[in-house]
């Protein structure tokens, strides 16, 4: 089992300490030294004031912020949680995950997702309604993009011809691509296009907001996963190189108080009988010397315990 962060800022307004560079590099290095074996941001480039008020949070750039983590780490693989793919060019996403790749020495996965909110989508530019259509081609692109030369594609939204991106990815042949959503169509996509699934838990409010399918416990994630497994089998893939990742409930969340690390630990076994192979930790961000505590408690109490 490996364990992932995504960087605490859960909140607007947020603690500036974890936002400026003194606190990225510090929970990444803290991350690092407690057995941590990734880090991530979220994506959120130009969310709405109605959104941050009713619960959204501040971000940074994640391809930024990852690359300020990389330089200050040796191991810790840097994953978003999650990068909203239809905001971009898949070529940019492409130049910006190659380069990260290549600066981290290999440490990049690809963390991807539709997106939900649609104010977000206009101001950047994005028809909404054509989100599932771009993210499809994009994936495409992206991995024939690292993976060839004079590379030439026809789509709906992406037109391009004889293009050659270098350096390529570090990582051969291509860094890892991990598919967010918890609905079939997230799960075929993984099958066709990636490496990963990373659904996230979702009862039936926040999966009505989220536009995704309702997923509010282990049992929801274990048909989930059974008809991953089916998907891969129909259609050739490997299904243990598939990496799962999700959210671990057992126990309360890590660093506040009445967590029982015990309780979370049977609940990791019981996520890795189900097929989960990575576990997304959720950490307090009140403020950096509490996520930093936070940190070093669960390495000492649960990653040292596996």
């Amino acid at each position: 089992m490996k364990f992932s962060i995504t960087h605490p800022m859960h909140s607007h307004p947020y603690d500036p300490e974890l936002a400026d560079g003194a606190g990225i590099a510090a929970v990444a290095v803290a991350a690092e030294s407690a057995g941590f074996h990734g880090l991530g941001f979220t994506d959120h480039p130009a969310p709405t004031q109605r959104w941050l008020e009713s619960g959204g949070h501040d971000s940074l750039d994640p391809f930024v912020a990852m690359g300020f983590a990389a330089a200050h780490t040796t191991t810790l693989r840097l994953v978003p949680n999650i990068v909203v793919l239809p905001y971009r060019n898949p070529f940019l996403v492409a130049k910006s995950g190659a380069t990260l790749d290549v600066l981290s020495g290999g440490r990049f996965t690809l963390a991807v997702g539709v997106g939900y909110l649609k104010r977000e989508f206009a101001a950047l530019g994005v028809d909404f309604d054509e989100r599932a259509t771009l993210f499809d081609e994009a994936l495409e692109v992206i991995r024939a993009i690292w993976t060839g030369d004079d590379v030439s594609f026809d789509g709906r939204n992406f037109v391009a011809r004889g293009i050659t991106a270098h350096p390529r990815p570090a990582t051969a042949p291509h860094p890892p691509i991990w598919i967010g959503g918890n609905t079939a169509a997230a799960r075929r996509r993984v099958v066709r296009h990636g490496d990963g699934w990373c659904p996230f838990k979702a009862p039936p409010v926040l999966a009505q907001v989220a536009r995704t399918a309702v997923l509010d416990d282990v049992d929801g994630l274990a048909g989930g996963i059974a008809d991953l497994r089916r998907r891969c089998d129909a259609e050739g893939r490997d299904f243990g190189a598939i990496d799962i990742a999700f959210g671990n409930d057992a126990g309360g969340q890590p660093g506040t108080p009445g967590f029982n690390a015990d309780e979370y630990l049977t609940g990791l076994a019981d996520l890795e009988k189900r097929g989960v192979t990575w576990v997304q930790v959720a950490l307090p961000g009140d403020s950096l010397a509490q996520t930093l505590e936070a940190i070093e408690a669960f390495g000492s109490e649960v990653i040292a315990a596996t």
